[in-house]
């Protein structure tokens, strides 16, 4: 992982029109920290705060267009990615990953909506175990998601099977009063962090989680602080949410960090 200052994270992420996850989540989030979003958007949505009820998928050359283009002229060292829309894509985006080898790279593997809406099918989710998470940092998956990417396997063992030196495993999603979040490293229990459930449903919170931890690794800050840190400020989001429309509530990513 670079230990230089970065000013820039290259963002690839979905275009969410509700404004509370996806690209203008990562933006919001990024830029509390003082770093410049890079942004590639990579599926256009229709949803709300209720639903998601369309995705259309980018162009893979425009995608790989707009990499070449940031990278031939601005130095970047860290990229987080959210949103994917097929197994095309994500093989591009490894393909451009694999170029820039000291890359430090956040990977949000968003498979299925909050809304419970499948957004990647099973041929896509294999390409992102094989092509993608081996060239990622740290993966952010909660305990949903990192059963979709390991099968029939305990927390412990599909953690070892993924190919990452980091694994933050997030507990929202099985919990009831308390929440625990798992940091392994090189598949080994590395530190756990402790919060108390909010009430309520939030739309984008694992889109601030991964792109707050993305910054915070811009500024050269280690992955197990950048975690805690990249948490607690999201908790803090979560704190002083917003209700803007008739379901999930909205972080505040305004807030102080």
């Amino acid at each position: 992982m670079p230990k230089s200052f970065s000013e820039s994270v290259l963002v690839f992420s979905g275009l969410d029109p509700s404004g509370g996850a996806g690209i203008s989540a990562d933006i919001e989030a990024i830029n509390q920290f003082g770093i410049t979003t890079l942004p590639i958007v990579t599926v256009l949505t229709a949803q709300n705060t209720c639903e998601v009820t369309h995705l259309e998928v980018v162009d893979c050359a425009l995608i790989e267009a707009q990499y070449k283009a940031v990278a031939a002229d601005i130095d970047f060292h860290v990229a987080k990615i959210g949103l994917l829309g097929s197994t095309e894509q994500i093989n591009i985006i490894a393909h451009c990953l694999s170029e820039k080898p000291q890359l430090c790279v956040v990977l949000d593997p968003i498979i299925r909506s909050s809304s419970d809406k499948q957004l990647l099918d099973e041929n896509a989710v294999l390409a992102m175990r094989e092509q993608l998470i081996p060239l990622t940092t740290i993966i952010t998956p909660n305990q949903s998601e990192l059963a979709f990417l390991a099968s029939d396997l305990d927390e412990s063992n599909a953690v070892k099977s993924l190919n990452c030196p980091w694994v933050l495993v997030t507990g929202t999603d099985h919990s009831e009063n308390e929440i625990e979040h798992r940091l392994y490293q090189q598949g080994e229990l590395h530190a756990s962090f402790g919060y108390v459930k909010l009430p309520g449903e939030y739309h984008g919170s694992g889109c601030t989680l991964a792109s707050s931890i993305s910054a915070l690794l811009a500024l050269g800050i280690d992955v197990d602080i950048a975690c805690k840190r990249a948490l607690d400020y999201c908790y803090q989001t979560l704190l002083s949410a917003k209700k803007l429309g008739k379901m999930q509530y909205h972080p505040n990513r305004s807030k102080p960090t």
